[in-house]
């Protein structure tokens, strides 16, 4: 498979599990909105009280998760598929011996045509242990010898 039509697949798949996350995290907030303004004053105010701030805090934490959801897939929409890499940084595709990193944010496994990526941050242990490296170069990661076969 063509490495750009790769990383579109893999992108398209971050973004699409992206837009999962943002649909649940709407339905979230509108169920804790609903249940925070449904509450009713009763005798017992600081129950009252007490279970409006727990959902009030509950509504923030998921609105907080929302806008990093949303700027994470707006970062994925403007990475250039097309740029070429020597050396591994934001953006490229990296094949070793072990594994394969579609170097972004840590996302989790992706699997294209029954093949295993893995989208991962330069701040995670293993994006920063790739960080500059280039095709044939060797890093020991968790006391393992990983040779990078190619970055794209």
């Amino acid at each position: 498979m063509e490495k750009e039509k790769l990383k579109e697949q893999i992108r398209s798949q971050l973004i699409a599990g992206l837009d999962e996350k943002i649909t649940l995290l709407h339905k979230e907030i509108a169920s804790t909105q609903e249940s925070r303004n449904a509450d009713t004053k009763s005798s017992a105010g600081d129950k009252y009280e007490t279970g409006r701030a727990m959902a009030q805090m509950e509504l923030e934490k998921n609105q907080a998760t929302l806008s990093r959801t949303i700027k994470l897939r707006k970062e994925l929409l403007m990475m250039d598929l097309e740029k070429k890499f020597d050396k591994v940084e934001f953006g490229s595709l990296v094949f070793t011996k072990q594994g394969n990193y579609f170097i972004s944010f840590g996302l989790g496994k992706i699997t294209v045509s029954k093949q295993d990526y893995y989208a991962i941050s330069l701040g995670s242990p293993i994006g920063k242990a790739l960080y500059q490296k280039s095709a044939g170069d060797i890093v020991v990661f968790q006391g393992r010898e990983i040779l990078v076969l190619e970055v794209f």
